[in-house]
């Protein structure tokens, strides 16, 4: 097992089948080889409910719907595809040569599916410990930024044009930068009457919520 992805984890695998399954993808499911797809299924479960733990922890007097709207944005796809970047990843993911070639290592639907299956597998080889060890790594920062629950910066200016009968904001992609496995993406978003304004992330819908959010500033809806 490689160094680097054990530092990720955290947690040596007694069974790498386990690990061998939830970093393959369909493509390489050849063989009698599993991909992680049914891993996946588990590992939503289990991110769900560790995250709703920790959010009890962290905001002991917020209300419900407080806490289900950090919730909702802590086990988001884009959220996954983030923490898979950051843990480096997607170099161990097996895919066919031809997925690989199309950008299934950049693809965020792919990234936070293999970040899912590997709770999974941490939950079914170590228990709840690894898994919470592991989530509290990546998630610790975001479950306690914004110190207000966040709100859709996409969906609020989307609301705040149509209030004033402007056209829908328009988005653009201007650029991308970084390695295969860590890209940064450059977005402008525009508004009738008003300049662009730009964002950047590690996905294009990172780098959107970044842009609006910008603009959201840029009207007076945000400090």
């Amino acid at each position: 097992m490689d160094e680097k992805l054990i530092e990720a984890l955290g947690h040596e695998f007694n069974d790498k089948n386990l690990l061998a399954q939830a970093l393959t993808h369909r493509s390489a499911a050849l063989h009698g080889r599993v991909s992680y797809e049914r891993l996946e299924f588990l590992g939503d479960r289990v991110l769900g409910f560790t995250v709703a733990d920790l959010l009890l922890d962290a905001y002991p007097q917020e209300k419900e719907g407080a806490l289900a709207k950090r919730h909702a944005d802590l086990v988001r796809r884009e959220t996954l595809a983030e923490v898979a970047r950051e843990a480096g990843i997607a170099v161990f993911i097996e895919m066919s040569r031809g997925e690989s070639e199309s950008g299934g290592r950049e693809n965020d639907a792919i990234l936070a599916d293999v970040c899912e299956a590997l709770i999974a597998a941490l939950y079914r080889d170590g228990g709840i410990g690894p898994v919470r060890d592991f989530i509290s790594r990546f998630w610790t920062d975001r479950l306690h930024a914004p110190p207000c629950p966040p709100e859709d910066a996409k969906t609020r200016l989307q609301e705040w044009a149509q209030g004033r009968g402007l056209p829908l904001p328009n988005y653009k992609t201007i650029g991308r930068e970084g390695p295969d496995h860590a890209p940064h993406f450059l977005v402008t978003v525009g508004i009738e009457g008003w300049d662009d304004t730009e964002g950047g992330g590690s996905s294009k819908r990172a780098a959107e919520r970044a842009a609006a959010e910008a603009m959201l500033v840029r009207v007076g809806l945000r400090d």
